[in-house]
């Protein structure tokens, strides 16, 4: 497609070296683009650049690249002001924006099949289901992914704890959406946050900080794969919440007996959710002093909703490791399973052993997404560096010593905000953040329920990235579209309890 080339410099103390190669903090490149969603012609700009992080005395400690597209054509009666800008982050926490830029919810969609799974040659297509034709979207790198960098001092160092940490994530990243949202004049704007993985314990943080110390008001939240939000769930219960995953892992690869392998997902779900409240959880409760019987009986339906024989479950003493899962679902088949997304196969060097030797679904993504996005970039969007595109980066150590409490702040920004919703969307195989961990995520962020009718949870017959399933990238995508339509304030109607 042919485009416009723009490009935009802004010159001063911005230049550094990072491994010995020079950028600058603050540069832009924009570029003109269409796309048709949905029958409809979208004209947009693509501007792809960097932008610094300041630190309380006005100096720039780091620079972050992101990506954002901006409409051209409003609709009638819309102004670039007011239009919704939705602020998109993934992942690790030391991985790139390039997830959900590059197959979900942006202009350009990975060149892969319609389940997910990698073909050549490599990169990417228009993407006919984005959410562009609703809201602007930006796509920021953290510290570290992409071509995001920090500034080093004259030794070569920088201070990690300025931003590898729960809370320091948050802190600087709500300086520099502040800093973002002034530059492009954005204000006016109803604001969404979209984070994925441990983007949603990111995006969660940031809601209660950009309300509390930008004053920044935020109509939506949406968590993808979300992970615990530091809502807690030992003992039992987490080993109890394992159970529904391995039944829609094991119905996927029909490995369930035939009287539950011939219902929908859906009933089956709904089944062994009943099951694991009702049943687990309590015997679990009771560890080693569970009556001998009980205990048969609840190992018997363990079994039936796993497909993994009893004397693996007694040998665990009823916690099925999910690494164990992994290795042993397909073992008769001579493959595992993959862990954020089981429908992928991989391929050991030995049966035995407790876990798989790779990630198959990780090696997959792998492939399809680095060439893609290092050409996407560089020759769609014209910008063009030296630096490593860090697919996954060094943000280690991450500071776990404070107590990660995004759910609550989530909560509190919800109870602050009225006219705030959040939505939670969530793949039925991904094997890292479970669908049902997502939905006990949800039952517990407000305990009092009188916030339940402004969560909102989806499900997906796909994985961790839902998205790359050519059906799920269009619900999903349909899913978010409606969410920012049904959340946004009736013009001049007061927000308030």
């Amino acid at each position: 497609m042919k485009y416009f080339l723009t490009l935009l410099t802004i010159l001063g103390t911005s230049v550094i070296y990072s491994q010995s190669v020079e950028f600058n903090l603050d540069e832009t490149v924009v570029t003109n683009h269409q796309v048709t969603i949905n029958n409809q012609q979208i004209n947009y700009t693509a501007e792809t650049g960097m932008q610094p992080v300041w630190n309380q005395q006005g100096k720039p400690i780091a620079g972050l690249q992101y990506t954002y597209y901006k409409v051209s054509n409003q609709k009638k009666n819309e102004t670039s002001k007011e239009r919704p800008l939705v602020i998109s982050f993934n992942g690790g926490p030391g991985s790139a924006s390039v997830w959900m830029h590059l197959a979900y919810t942006g202009p350009r969609v990975l060149n892969i099949s319609d389940e997910g799974f990698p073909v050549q040659p490599y990169g990417y297509k228009e993407n006919p289901y984005s959410i562009l034709d609703v809201a602007d979207i930006v796509y920021v790198n953290p510290v570290n992914t992409g071509y995001s960098r920090p500034v080093l001092d004259e030794k070569g160092n920088f201070d990690k704890s300025k931003f590898f940490g729960v809370n320091a994530d948050v802190e600087y990243l709500a300086e520099w959406i502040n800093t973002f949202v002034s530059r492009k004049d954005k204000w006016l704007a109803p604001k969404y946050l979209i984070g994925e993985s441990y983007g949603t314990t990111r995006v969660a943080g940031l809601a209660n900080k950009l309300q509390n110390s930008h004053w920044m008001y935020i109509n939506g939240v949406i968590l993808v794969s979300p992970t615990e939000l530091g809502i807690e769930r030992e003992g039992p219960i987490e080993v109890a919440n394992r159970l529904p995953y391995f039944t829609a892992a094991a119905w996927f690869h029909d490995k369930l007996n035939p009287e539950l392998q011939n219902k929908p997902i859906l009933d089956a779900l709904d089944e062994v959710e009943r099951f694991t409240i009702q049943e687990l959880i309590p015997a679990l409760t009771m560890g080693g002093f569970l009556d001998s019987e009980k205990k048969k009986t609840i190992v018997e339906k363990m079994s039936y909703y796993s497909s993994i024989d009893e004397k693996v479950f007694l040998q665990n003493n009823l916690e099925l490791p999910f690494n164990t899962f992994w290795k042993t679902l397909k073992i008769d088949d001579g493959y595992t399973v993959g862990r954020l997304d089981s429908r992928y196969l991989g391929l050991d060097g030995k049966e035995a052993g407790t876990r798989p030797d790779y990630n198959a679904e990780l090696t997959a993504w792998l492939q399809s997404f680095t060439p893609a996005i290092n050409e996407y970039l560089k020759n769609e969007l014209n910008y063009k560096t030296d630096l490593k595109y860090n697919m996954f980066g060094n943000v280690s150590p991450w500071d776990r010593t404070q107590n990660n409490n995004t759910g609550k702040e989530l909560r509190q920004a919800m109870a602050q905000n009225p006219s705030m919703e959040v939505m939670i969307q969530s793949g039925l195989f991904d094997g890292a953040t479970t669908y049902f961990n997502a939905k006990y995520t949800m039952w517990h962020i407000d305990a009092s329920g009188k916030m339940k009718d402004r969560l909102h949870f989806k499900t997906y017959e796909s994985g961790h990235m839902m998205y790359l399933r050519k059906e799920d990238l269009e619900t999903a995508n349909n899913d978010i579209r409606e969410f920012i339509k049904t959340s946004l304030p009736k013009a001049n109607s007061p927000i308030k309890y």
